[in-house]
């Protein structure tokens, strides 16, 4: 399993790009910074874009998902595009009847819940990810010399959806079943892996240099039952692009107390949220692994003064680490002025690596 020779880390595009060469513990030409979440909300030219158009429906029309991807990077001058998309849209492709409502977030026709209900899953064909891969190679022949992210939710968050139903605070649904019901969590946690797995190789095989695990829900878990419940499955998500040489980031939110069982599911950099110093994560990680975050979100509405203190310490902090691409230690608010990302990208762009 290997990458084409046309792919933009095969044929010298991105292979020593600042982002790839920081997630690889090299030291780069400049400090790369992007932003999770850059493509789209806060984004002007986003909302004229997706005008009439639903969140699902525009992840799936390649030169609208393309453009989207593109905005940011052409605004803010950021190391990468991450792909626009949405970590459902594996379970949209399969079947699985789902949709993003306004103000509460993936809901499915559903819930799955039983044996029965795992059992009766549909399997993703491999066609459906076209629109995907479609939207990719759209996007890489804009890029250049930037790389794109590919990504995918990670198991556990997509299974917390499919049980829950909806968004939850606690998960507490997920969390009963892995007790109470193991091999029908075991099945879910499965079938939930390999649908993420083969949405993050169609991204990866179609031009993404890179891939990232999102596991936005695993912070409600403890250590002992990430280990047993969820880091195999994650593992299993990643067995299916580890053989094809992108370098590959495992991020959730909450997740301070399993970073290093995030990290052993096999990946090359961790990202790590506003919660905790980036120096504190590295000495948790041993010191040996590239690190990503991990500016505060809520700062971004801060005064200037005040927010570029606090890049300034991330940016410190950070260079502890193997490697550290800057990033928000969450997703960028809806609310955000885009100006002062742009004069973050920049600011963070000015310190000497």
């Amino acid at each position: 399993m290997t990458l084409s020779p046309s792919h933009p880390l095969m044929d010298g595009r991105t292979a020593e790009s600042p982002l790839i060469s920081a997630y690889r513990g090299l030291k780069p030409s400049r400090r790369p910074v992007w932003f999770m979440r850059q493509a789209g909300r806060s984004l002007p030219e986003y909302k004229k874009a997706r005008e009439g158009v639903g969140m699902l429906e525009s992840c799936l029309m390649p030169e609208l998902a393309s453009e989207i991807t593109l905005q940011p990077v052409r605004r803010h001058d950021v190391d990468a595009g991450i792909f626009f998309s949405d970590i459902v849209i594996p379970l949209k492709l399969a079947g699985v009847g789902v949709d993003i409502v306004s103000g509460v977030g993936p809901v499915l026709d559903a819930p799955v819940r039983t044996a029965a209900d795992v059992a009766n899953l549909p399997r993703l064909e491999d066609s459906a990810l076209d629109p995907i891969r479609e939207a990719v190679a759209l996007t890489v022949a804009e890029l250049g010399t930037t790389p794109l992210i590919g990504f995918a939710g990670a198991p556990f968050t997509l299974a917390a959806y499919m049980v829950e139903g909806r968004p939850s605070r606690d998960h507490m649904g997920p969390r009963t079943m892995m007790h109470a019901d193991p091999e029908t969590w075991e099945a879910l946690s499965g079938w939930a892996a390999d649908v993420s797995g083969q949405f993050l190789k169609a991204q990866l095989e179609a031009g993404a240099s890179a891939g990232q695990l999102f596991d936005s829900w695993a912070g409600s878990l403890g250590r002992a039952d990430y280990e047993r419940f969820v880091a195999p499955a994650s593992a299993r998500a990643l067995d299916a692009v580890r053989g094809l040489g992108a370098p590959l980031v495992h991020f959730g939110t909450g997740t301070s107390e399993i970073l290093k069982p995030m990290h052993d599911v096999g990946v090359d950099v961790v990202g790590v949220d506003y919660r905790l110093p980036l120096d504190e994560a590295n000495r948790r990680l041993g010191g040996a692994v590239p690190l990503q975050g991990n500016i505060d979100p809520a700062l971004l509405t801060a005064p200037w003064e005040v927010l570029e203190a606090h890049v300034r310490e991330v940016v410190a902090a950070g260079s502890a680490a193997p490697g550290h691409v800057v990033n928000l230690g969450h997703g960028v608010p809806p609310t955000t002025d885009p100006e002062v990302l742009t004069r973050i990208v920049s600011l963070v762009h000015s310190i000497e690596s």
